[in-house]
């Protein structure tokens, strides 16, 4: 397997923090976004949606999600479950992870593409170009404060925010949440569930690698 990689960027993070907490060991190939590696011919041959992260397989296959990454590699290593063990444990955190990216990882994005100058000509990841919405950067500021409370609220009773054990919806949720500084955006001091989570989930070694 390989893995293509950009560490700067919050998408293929969530994929390595997933990998480093299965102790897994994959071949990393970065690929600079900045320099639009992206959009070349022999990226676009590997993958013609032109994103990261992207999980090439040992028949030459590639997967290009990081939904469908995490469940190729939860079936194939099942050691230390990240998407729940039992079917009620899978739907929920499947579940809470959709609506944290959904509500919150792409609130974010929206604000952040919409504003920063690097993509005047592409709002959106992929192959074509969408030009910005300025009345998006607020919009999408203001999604993401909502989604900060309603997953303090997630976590006023419990460690992780499916429950007891760390997950994938938790991977998602701190990526959002660091990815939110790049709008300037912090927690809200009276957000003590959240501040609590997040303190004690950064200092994690999948997170911080």
């Amino acid at each position: 397997m390989k893995f293509y990689d950009c560490a700067t960027a919050p998408s293929p993070r969530r994929v390595r923090i997933f990998i480093a907490e299965k102790g897994l060991v994959i071949p990393v190939e970065e690929v600079d976004l900045a320099a639009r590696q992206q959009h070349s011919e022999a990226f676009a041959r590997l993958n013609p949606h032109r994103t990261v992260p992207v999980l090439e397989l040992d028949d030459g296959s590639v997967l290009t999600s990081t939904a469908a990454i995490w469940h190729y590699l939860e079936h194939r290593y099942p050691h230390k479950p990240l998407i729940g063990c039992t079917a009620a444990e899978r739907g929920r955190i499947v579940d809470l992870e959709w609506h944290i990216e959904q509500q919150g990882f792409m609130a974010v994005g929206e604000s952040f593409r919409n504003k920063s100058k690097a993509f005047a000509r592409h709002a959106f990841t992929g192959a074509h170009e969408y030009p910005q919405i300025p009345p998006l950067v607020e919009r999408g500021r203001r999604r993401a404060v909502e989604f900060f409370a309603w997953l303090n609220a997630q976590l006023a009773d419990q460690p992780y925010v499916a429950g007891d054990a760390f997950s994938i919806a938790d991977i998602t949720a701190i990526v959002t949440l660091d990815f939110a500084r790049w709008i300037k955006l912090e927690i809200p001091d009276d957000h003590t569930a959240l501040k609590r989570w997040q303190s004690e989930v950064s200092v994690r070694p999948s997170v911080c690698a």
